[in-house]
């Protein structure tokens, strides 16, 4: 039995199986779809990618580490966002119980 479970989220919508049910995603793949919504819904990836300033960047960046930190399912201290390429970002953090989890922003 799943400790966590939510519904499957694909690109805005929700994601259905062959008999238009919707799908479940759960344990480590429900924490990181969380960790991406509450990215997307912070607004602040859309402050991050527009600011031209490295050290604007490098102060959006820790907030959204902080933001992401809050989540009580993660190991405290393991959030950790880099840049992939521009406007793109990785985040990767360590679960208390389903291990390491990525999120591409």
């Amino acid at each position: 039995m799943s400790e966590y479970l939510d519904l499957l989220i694909v690109n805005n919508d929700l994601a259905l199986d062959p008999s238009h049910q919707p799908r479940l995603v759960d344990d480590r793949a429900c924490i990181a779809q969380d960790i991406a919504h509450m990215i997307r819904d912070s607004g602040l990836l859309v402050t991050l990618v527009a600011e031209r300033d490295r050290l604007r960047q490098r102060d959006c960046i820790q907030q959204l580490e902080l933001l992401v930190e809050a989540d009580e399912r993660l190991v405290p201290g393991t959030a950790r966002i880099t840049q992939l390429e521009a406007g793109q970002y990785l985040v990767t953090a360590k679960t208390l119980k389903f291990g390491l989890i990525e999120v591409r922003a």
